[in-house]
């Protein structure tokens, strides 16, 4: 199990261990950060001295130690409730389905029953169990039926693809300009350090667009279809074919999941004369499953106050420094305890990208702990309401839509000169 994700070879989907490059002190003494960011922007953690990040990278160790090795029957017994819950769930929901087509007084309440419960069951199913599992949370149990090599889940991304892209990459690399490819997907600029182009102008439309059908955008992006896209004429023999089996398993885990869905339950509520409400409502439950886990994600690293790094800053990085990156680079959700359930506890995304392994129902024991350290070494704590969080993703989304404020230069003139050498461009790519 992992203090901090290891930086693997590609493919590798195991718990790793503890990475040796990720010294608890550097052997050579570590520069002190810059006040300022190359943008000009503040750096949050500018007042710290790299003796002052190692003593809370120790602390932040000790903590783990202490919570993994109380690991027991309770939380064994959470995540196979969790489960048995969401199976019955789900079950129900689809045997109230085969009588969707039946109305009360104009009103299909079987539809209603069995979308609403069907919608639970599948986010419960990604997010505070097949999202936890695939993390190794509940390795230790030695369950084959609930470990993190077996587990294949209700998604059109193959367990597999998703755990490197996931697991391997964006939780080493945590808001690593040119390295984390979750910083917007590569379809979204988020940050002001992000370069602009044209290109997201119209990320407004198209953010909404990758919410409805956030599935299929992350099995394209574990796939990693926009790389093969930018370079597949310059890939060798080896690459190809590495694309094309991914290619593959994803085209198959999605037939797989939309005969499912689309073809056998319906089918089965035929008898009833279900058969069309019943997709419908398979459609309906998948659209909510995916608009839910796209709104939850983007608030665990996309609000105001969130950090983002330079490739550079990770040169020789600590694990103090990896812990203190995880803290800048993630934010919460406030909420009930049923709301940070449905959320797979990313509702505590700080508690999780720093203990990406440690079970999910222990987030919100250690939270004031990782608040009070935080506030004890003047680091923001970035949380808010569901709403708060989400909506202020959406308006910087349509912020940074536009070219960063220059002082002397308009937004409308920087757009125009893009557009005249796009233009140009493309009349001397006709020519040639």
């Amino acid at each position: 199990m992992t203090l901090a994700p290891q930086r693997p070879a590609h493919g590798s989907t195991k718990p790793q261990g503890i990475n040796p490059r990720l010294r608890v002190e550097s052997d050579a003494p570590r520069p002190q950060r810059p006040a300022l960011k190359k943008s000009g922007r503040p750096n949050p953690a500018a007042h710290l001295s790299p003796e002052q990040i190692e003593t809370l990278g120790h602390e932040l160790d000790a903590l783990r130690k202490e919570v993994m090795d109380s690991r027991g029957a309770k939380d064994a017994a959470y995540i196979r409730k969790v489960i048995k819950v969401q199976r019955y769930l789900e079950m129900g929901s689809r045997a109230a389905l085969l009588f969707s087509n039946v109305k009360v007084k104009g009103f299909r309440p079987a539809w209603w029953i069995g979308t609403a419960g069907l919608s639970v069951a599948k986010i419960l199913e990604n997010m505070e169990i097949g999202h936890n599992v695939m993390h190794g949370q509940w390795d230790w149990m030695r369950d084959p039926k609930i470990h993190s090599t077996a587990w294949e889940w209700d998604n059109a991304s193959p367990a597999s693809q998703w755990k490197h892209s996931h697991n391997e990459i964006h939780h080493t690399f945590t808001n690593v300009l040119g390295r984390d490819n979750d910083l917007g997907y590569g379809i979204l600029r988020v940050d002001e350090d992000q370069k602009w182009s044209l290109f997201y102008l119209f990320q407004p439309i198209w953010h909404v667009g990758n919410a409805l059908m956030f599935e299929y955008s992350i099995a394209a992006y574990d796939l990693e279809l926009g790389g093969y896209l930018a370079k597949k004429n310059r890939m060798s023999e080896l690459e190809l074919a590495k694309f094309r089996a991914d290619r593959d398993e994803v085209f198959a885990k999605i037939k797989r999941q939309a005969t499912k869905d689309y073809l056998v339950h319906p089918a089965l509520s035929a008898v009833t004369g279900s058969a069309r409400t019943t997709l419908t409502a398979n459609v309906v439950a998948n659209l909510v499953r995916n608009v839910w886990t796209n709104t939850v994600i983007i608030c665990g690293h996309f609000p105001p106050g969130i950090a983002t790094f330079e490739k550079t800053s990770i040169d020789g990085e600590t694990r103090g420094e990896w812990y203190l990156r995880q803290m800048l680079g993630s934010g919460n959700i406030s909420g009930t305890k049923a709301m940070h359930v449905m959320t797979g506890n990313l509702s505590h995304q700080i508690e999780h990208h720093l203990f990406p392994d440690m079970p999910s129902n222990r987030y919100a024991e250690i939270a004031p702990r990782i608040r009070d350290l935080m506030a004890r070494n003047d680091l923001p704590y970035v949380t808010g309401s569901l709403w708060k969080q989400a909506g202020s993703v959406y308006w910087k989304v349509v912020q940074l839509s536009l070219p960063n404020k220059v002082e002397g230069r308009r937004r409308r003139d920087v757009i125009r000169l893009e557009i005249a050498k796009a233009r140009r461009k493309r009349r001397l790519g006709r020519r040639f």
